[in-house]
């Protein structure tokens, strides 16, 4: 295919930037060579953000960036850069942050203007092409900036100054000393019940759509339960995670769930499939699934892990980044179905796998259909007349016929990078995977990814690592985010295979993070390395948003790693995090998910388990099963004064368990049962 246009991102290797390579626009990718030119031109810079998966940054494309007049206009009186925000991030969050202060609101694509020395003075989302919904045209909106860089000067530097001190300033909070009297009951029985104003107790979810799946105030719902016995909170967990289920955001044929719910009832997805997603998703399946056993969540997990696999899976090691929405053009194209095809592809099946998966003539969804359920099988296998054997024999056999026939579609663009800190998500998601279902599969993955993760994206000095890798090619310096969600991963890596290689590479990484990214008397860590210099701020992110804080799972790691090493100052170090953030803790939940988890588990306390025996690891995947979530847990064939843990520690006739909590030991037990049972007892007697 020839192509009239050629730019400079044509030797790039994210999707996203290659997808604009062959526009009119004279892209530049962020780099030395645009931010000099915009010096010694004098000229404002657009920075535009998106992502491959991101369906108006296409459309944004097609009207606007493929037209030759608009890009003539772009390249006469702007330096153009694009900016794969996925590989990143760092900036993506300072001139997002600048946006949503201008404009109140911000999303992808970003588009924002520049001073030749980096700073934003005007910006916004998508422009459509003409005026249209109380927005500006594209062309309207640059000739109005091109006037004023011209006429204005001076006003366009003011407001670029302000704007950038907003930003360092919104980064200035965690100065003031942690109140100590917020770490109590009363905590985390606030963030419980401002978690529940918030429910959706008829759908499941939290807030109005668009509605995403917050699997980490789910998880806190687990946990409360587990803590208090609150039966509410487990009942909304669970509501939450099986209406989804049913949902059209899951891909009731192929598995996996997509991005988020664009209605309350999770039936209409926007389809595109992100790696951390479905890792989240994962993890807090296993934990439901621990808690009550229910074969549904086991399922889900397995689903969803064979979704990874099979479409996001790169040589048996490591995980792309997304798929797409759009395929042949049109979002969602690849997973609707109208009732004629399925009709001919089930005939006399045909009926019952269209009733249990709403499939209509007119369609449920923009005149087709995505499949979603919308009643237990038991009820509709009762209300139709069938067994439920036989409706379950109907609906296998009908998966399996679609999926065939999907498979000769037009798949969705695959987003083919690898991301150093998504992978680690799933590498969690395969160790919490294991734990919950014995599934040996589940923790080999996990070995597998790990080592090539760290052989892949190291940098080879002082213990650095990169944060995406591409066809031999390692870029970019590693985040914040890269290196929390990795040490993570190494800790639940340990436990489930009792290898404590893994162990002291979380250690050693961990001290990477702190000579990197600590920020001078606040306690917390930066987004980005000190020794970085292409950004104009170094922030600090402290929400949970699509993906955890790495502040929050940072003080995590530093709590456990505490424990695990006897490092009072880490232990301290994540409580100064977790208390300086107290009230937003409390009254935000459903945006400090994982930061309320940490404060709830430093409430009830750490239980601290050893396993000590030549036959530990036979014993080990039944005590993995077990729901305990505020743990840390080590397995030795026997005791290793190297480690707090395990100093004086034997096994006395057979495999033996050692557990502590609060400072105190308890008396050692030989079974997973007895040691369920003295945890339970602990539990009621501080039951909140």
């Amino acid at each position: 295919m020839s192509h009239q246009y050629t730019n400079k991102l044509i030797n790039e290797s994210s999707p996203y930037l290659l997808q604009h390579a062959h526009n009119p626009v004279n892209w530049f990718p962020w780099g030395d060579e645009a931010l000099e030119k915009a010096r010694k031109e004098d000229k404002p810079i657009l920075v535009s953000i998106g992502y491959a998966a991101c369906h108006w940054c296409h459309v944004m494309e097609r009207e606007s960036f493929e037209d030759e007049t608009t890009a003539r206009i772009m390249n006469d009186h702007f330096i153009n850069i694009k900016i794969d925000r996925e590989e990143r991030p760092d900036l993506d969050h300072i001139y997002m942050d600048a946006v949503q202060a201008m404009t109140g609101s911000g999303g992808w694509p970003l588009n924002i203007f520049l001073t030749p020395d980096r700073k934003p003075f005007y910006g916004g989302t998508y422009f459509p092409p003409r005026q249209a919904f109380n927005r500006p045209s594209w062309q309207e909106t640059l000739y109005g900036v091109i006037q004023a860089f011209r006429e204005k000067r001076h006003e366009i530097e003011a407001q670029a100054e302000n704007l950038t001190q907003h930003i360092v300033q919104s980064n200035a909070f965690g100065m003031q000393p942690p109140s100590d009297a917020f770490f109590n009951r009363e905590s985390s029985k606030l963030a419980y019940e401002n978690i529940m104003k918030a429910a959706d107790t008829t759908w499941g979810g939290f807030g109005r759509a668009p509605k995403f799946p917050q699997s980490f105030t789910i998880q806190y719902l687990l946990r409360y339960y587990y803590s208090t016995g609150e039966k509410e909170a487990l009942n909304q967990a669970l509501l939450s995670l099986d209406k989804m289920i049913d949902g059209g955001i899951y891909d009731q044929l192929g598995g996996g769930f997509a991005r988020y719910s664009t209605d309350t009832e999770w039936l209409a997805p926007h389809f595109e499939k992100m790696l951390y997603d479905n890792a989240l998703l994962v993890a807090v399946a296993a934990e439901a699934f621990q808690l009550t056993k229910l074969p549904r969540y086991r399922t889900v997990i397995a689903d969803t892990m064979a979704f990874i696999q099979r479409e996001l899976m790169y040589d048996k090691k490591g995980f792309y980044a997304a798929l797409d929405a759009d395929s042949e053009g049109v979002e969602g194209k690849y997973y609707v179905w109208s009732k004629e095809e399925v009709d001919q592809l089930l005939g006399d099946d045909s009926s019952h796998f269209c009733g249990y998966y709403d499939i209509t003539e007119k369609g449920n969804w923009e005149h087709t259909n995505i499949l979603w359920v919308k009643k237990p099988l038991s009820q509709f296998a009762a209300e139709n007349d069938v067994t439920e054997a036989e409706l379950t024999q109907v609906i296998e056999s009908g998966k399996a016929k679609l999926m065939a026939a999907r498979a000769k579609r037009v798949p969705p663009l695959l987003d083919d990078k690898l991301i150093l800190g998504w992978n680690a998500l799933v590498n969690t998601a395969c160790s919490k995977a294991f734990a919950a279902t014995g599934d040996n599969e589940y923790r080999e993955l996990a070995k597998q990814n790990m080592t090539f993760l760290l052989e892949t994206f190291t940098t080879g000095t002082e213990g650095r690592y990169h944060h995406t890798w591409k066809e031999g090619q390692a870029k970019y310096p590693a985040f914040l985010d890269d290196y929390a969600y990795l040490v993570q991963a190494l800790l639940h890596l340990q436990e489930i295979t009792g290898d404590r290689h893994w162990l002291e590479k979380a250690r050693s990484i961990t001290q990477t993070v702190i000579r990197d990214f600590s920020e001078e008397g606040s306690g917390y860590f930066m987004y980005t390395p000190v020794w970085q210099q292409d950004v104009i701020v170094r922030k600090k992110e402290v929400y949970d948003g699509a993906t955890p804080s790495g502040n929050a799972v940072m003080a995590m790691n530093l709590w456990r790693l505490a424990i695990l090493y006897d490092k009072p100052e880490w232990r301290e170090r994540a409580g100064r995090m977790v208390g300086s953030l107290g009230n937003a803790i409390t009254r935000y939940p459903t945006s400090f998910g994982n930061w309320a988890c940490l404060m709830q588990e430093m409430i009830s306390g750490t239980e601290e388990i050893v396993l000590i025996g030549a036959d530990c690891q036979e014993a080990l995947p039944g005590l993995l099963a077990e729901y305990i979530p505020h743990r840390v847990l080590m397995a030795s064939g026997s005791g290793d004064d190297d480690y707090p843990l395990l100093t004086g520690r034997e096994a006395l006739q057979k495999t033996t368990i050692y557990l502590c909590r609060n400072n105190t030991c308890l008396a050692p037990v030989f079974s997973t049962s007895e040691l369920i049972s003295l945890i339970n007892r602990e539990q009621n007697r501080n039951k909140f």
